[in-house]
């Protein structure tokens, strides 16, 4: 039976593991503390601005996050309401608690999967031919030498933590549990290029050293929708949201911070690795946006049987002393009680450019990366990426296609084709600007753009996908019904359009012309259609949102499928770049460097024009006759 070792049971290691389970792999997945699995270090949330299309892709391929985060909410909301489909994004506070617990109760009974606490030190390797190396297990401490057929890399922010508290610095990995120190030095060894990065985290307060009367309250949308189809709405629907609260920044704080910026590890020059830019520390942005008046914090809490409060926002790697004078010059904080110190946390990465499209190694075969070891931030990054990781491990190992998801297919197409073409010089954080087609890979139809690739992949059951047809099928009558109901311009649809502030008819329209009208819902039009159909609020807003902006999602499948013909033409894996007659020498580097698999990936490379790329397309073309 082929094998899988997992390195890590973060988001991106517990995806890896449950995927390479599900599909009958025997899987063994090793993390630093068993009370750490599925930890949210960061901060208390899942979703956010594109993060939650990445969970909404993640439960339609069939991975675990978006079940678990509707387990453990405690608040939901819709994000960027006020603006087009594109952009809406769903984000909820967590019960940190709950949601890990969860995670560690799936791992531990899930067929094909042993879950070990032990530091894995090495990467074991042999010669397979022409100097190529294969993986071939992991050393354990404890444990010695374990064996296995693919290893997948998730080590998160474990591997050579070291973390910063003004001069306070130390060995450790997130939340002071213990780093992987060992691992980084195997890793060069088998030729995998590594990078060092930062990222950091806020103070959590106590609560009932908050003064909420001074603060903005924030609450949860009437009507939660959840994450996965496998979530039972009306349970979802029935609890009782935890509000969240805002404050600000002012002229004290700022003033604090500029007195206080040479104990910062930040500007002392202590810290080295580069951090992420869209989500920076109040001293960097402090400096940075030195216009800014304030800047806004959310004050989130951590769960609902604790009184650990999240400001999210406020990440430091001040010192303790100096990250109380910051806390009381705040509304609401002026006796604020810290429980856990701000800090930041530097650890070693890959550069992503190193692995290929199914986040396989270049340099050592059957050897993967996931989540932040390949240079990017966030939870919902790091399980899109071991979700993927783990399909394509076990899919080779099993004589499977791999799964290569294209820009046109979903963010986390995106994700993965960004890091392995472009790479990153900071902690890249998914962004719905990061896309061509932003309109084509909404919330409302991941299942429809990636629930095949996860039920091929044997993730998806066919009861739930069998709900899916169904459930489309009632989408596709509904919008096929709005098109042949006409109605003319009586009182009551003139009324109806009016107190919309829609334009009134002077003759016969369709429902279906009617929704397609910037002030006009499905839910506007109930009062001229009574005859509609029992549909569930996700269904009515799949069938909103394909009738209103039909026009604009053909031109973009249009111009995403011009996009998929140049990905269909592969590249050879033997190319000599360099004796490419007219193709410029920065060129031939880039990409003999990352060698891409296909001429859509090459003129996405960083220092590729589209000269070159008609060079490697003549070039091509003369090689096949």
């Amino acid at each position: 039976m082929p094998s899988v070792i997992v390195i890590g049971a973060g988001h991106a290691g517990i995806e890896a593991a449950l995927a390479c389970a599900r599909m009958g792999v025997s899987t063994l997945l090793f993390t630093m503390s068993l009370d750490s699995v599925a930890n949210l270090p960061c901060n208390p949330s899942v979703g956010g601005t594109a993060k939650g299309h990445l969970v909404y892709e993640i439960d339609a391929l069939g991975g675990e996050m978006g079940f678990a985060a509707d387990i453990a909410t405690i608040q939901s909301r819709m994000l960027n309401t006020g603006k087009g489909a594109a952009v809406r994004s769903k984000r909820v506070q967590a019960d940190r608690v709950l949601y890990t617990a969860h995670m560690k109760r799936v791992l531990e009974n899930q067929a094909n999967l042993r879950l070990v606490q032990a530091e894995v030190t090495a990467i074991l390797t042999e010669e397979i031919s022409d100097g190529r190396r294969a993986v071939r297990g992991v050393t354990a401490c404890p444990g010695g030498d374990f064996f296995a057929d693919a290893v997948i890399i998730a080590s998160g922010t474990y591997l050579a933590g070291h973390t910063h508290v003004g001069t306070v610095q130390r060995e450790a990995g997130p939340d002071n549990s213990l780093p992987a120190n060992a691992l980084s030095a195997s890793l060069t060894e088998a030729g995998i290029p590594l990078q060092r990065f930062k990222t950091g985290t806020p103070p959590r307060i106590h609560r009932r050293s908050i003064d909420f009367d001074e603060l903005e309250i924030q609450y949860g949308d009437t009507e939660i929708v959840p994450f996965s189809w496998r979530t039972d709405y009306d349970k979802l629907n029935a609890i009782t949201q935890v509000p969240c609260h805002v404050t600000y920044t002012n002229a004290d704080t700022h003033r604090i911070i500029h007195e206080n910026l040479h104990l910062s590890p930040l500007f002392s020059g202590q810290i080295h690795g580069t951090g992420p830019r869209y989500c920076p520390s109040i001293e960097d942005k402090v400096v940075r946006f030195a216009d800014k008046e304030r800047h806004q914090l959310f004050v989130e809490p951590m769960g609902r049987g604790t009184d650990e409060i999240y400001l999210q926002g406020f990440s430091s790697s001040l010192p303790a002393e100096v990250q109380y004078k910051m806390l009381r010059s705040l509304p609401g904080f002026s006796h604020a009680e810290i429980m856990r110190y701000a800090y930041a946390i530097e650890y070693d990465c890959c550069d992503p450019r190193s692995l290929t499209a199914t986040l396989e190694t270049k340099a050592v075969e059957n050897l993967y990366g996931a989540g932040q070891f390949n240079g990017s931030s966030g939870y919902e990054e790091a399980a899109a990426q071991g979700l993927v990781a783990g399909i394509n491990a076990a899919s080779k190992l099993l004589g499977l296609p791999p799964l290569v998801l294209g820009r046109s297919s979903s963010y986390t197409g995106v994700l993965i084709d960004d890091l392995v073409t472009k790479g990153t010089n900071e902690p890249y954080r998914m962004m719905t600007s990061r896309s061509e087609f932003r309109l084509l890979l909404r919330q409302d139809n991941a299942e429809d753009r990636l629930i095949e690739y996860g039920r091929i992949a044997g993730l998806v059951s066919e009861d739930r996908y069998r709900a899916f047809t169904e459930r489309r099928a009632r989408i596709e009558a509904e919008k096929e019904r709005l098109s042949h109901v006409n109605v003319g311009p009586t009182a009551l649809v003139n009324g109806v359009l009016t107190e919309a502030g829609s334009t009134p008819l002077s003759s016969g329209a369709s429902l279906s012309d009617l929704l397609r009208r910037p002030q006009i819902t499905y839910k506007t039009l109930a009062p001229v259609d009574p005859a509609r159909p029992t549909l569930d609020s996700r269904e009515t807003e799949s069938v909103e949102i394909e009738l209103k902006y039909e026009g604009y999602v053909r031109r973009q499948k249009d111009a995403a499928r011009r996009m998929e013909k140049m990905d269909d033409i592969l590249l050879p894996d033997d190319i000599d770049y360099a004796q490419i007659a007219g193709l410029r020498l920065e060129a031939a580097q880039k990409l003999a460097k990352i060698r891409p698999r296909t001429i859509g990936q090459a003129e996405r490379i960083s220092g590729v024009n589209p000269a070159d790329v008609t060079v490697l397309m003549i070039w091509l073309s003369q090689k096949r006759g």
